[in-house]
């Protein structure tokens, strides 16, 4: 990931990328592509563990969190006149019942990213002036502690990244939502694509081949046939 990126379009019209330690990239766009990720599921100058959490759980695990109740209570940013980091804050946020079930799925995997602060700058002090604490325990007692750890967790679980992406690509290939009876085809591409470790190409050409995909081209021809005819 991006330890700092500089962007001064008056002065220099570059951006400057420098590496964070122990995260070893090498991509430029992959880097760029990563720092974008952290930056959109942030806040204005504050971290946001639950908007980091939630996308990784849509589009990587593709297990999408439920929408969050009604009047959901604001952060507590401060305890007795002193800031909290926001593993504290949220912490004390998981306390309500009602929250906690689906913020003990998010939340872990959101502050795992906590070394990168709200614009993607590699940090070693939290908002309290702590050392960051990166660490978590996911439901099924997985622990981690830090981005590379929670890179070894999401590698093994290489399958399920792989149907999300499948299920992802058939949505854009048939310009519409996946419904129960397209799941039995996403799986199966995701079976047929594992002797090649889930590549690109295996996933893309099993939803070429697959029957959601084909049926919705013989609906084009079809339809073309009959504006022909009229």
């Amino acid at each position: 990931m991006l330890n700092s990126v500089q962007v001064d379009l008056v002065i220099t019209g570059e951006f400057l990328v420098t590496n964070p330690p122990r995260w070893p990239i090498s991509s430029l766009l992959l880097k760029l592509l990563v720092h974008f990720l952290l930056l959109i599921n942030t806040m204005p100058l504050v971290v946001a563990p639950v908007n980091r959490g939630k996308w990784i759980l849509e589009n990587i695990l593709g297990t999408p969190p439920p929408p969050p109740p009604p009047n959901v209570p604001a952060l507590n940013e401060k305890a007795d006149g002193k800031p909290l980091s926001m593993r504290q804050a949220m912490e004390v946020h998981r306390k309500n019942p009602v929250c906690g079930a689906c913020h003990s799925r998010m939340d872990p995997l959101g502050l795992a990213l906590e070394n990168f602060n709200a614009i993607g700058e590699w940090r070693t002090k939290s908002e309290s002036n702590e050392p960051v604490d990166a660490s978590g325990e996911l439901p099924n007692g997985t622990k981690f502690n830090g981005p590379l750890d929670l890179r070894k967790v999401l590698l093994a679980n290489r399958s399920q990244f792989a149907e999300t992406v499948t299920e992802k690509l058939l949505m854009y290939a048939t310009g519409r939502g996946m419904e129960y009876y397209d799941f039995p085809a996403i799986r199966q591409i995701v079976r047929d694509a594992a002797p090649e470790n889930y590549s690109m190409s295996s996933l893309i050409l099993g939803v070429i081949k697959s029957a959601p995909f084909q049926m919705r081209r013989a609906m084009e021809r079809g339809q073309m046939a009959t504006a022909a005819q009229q």
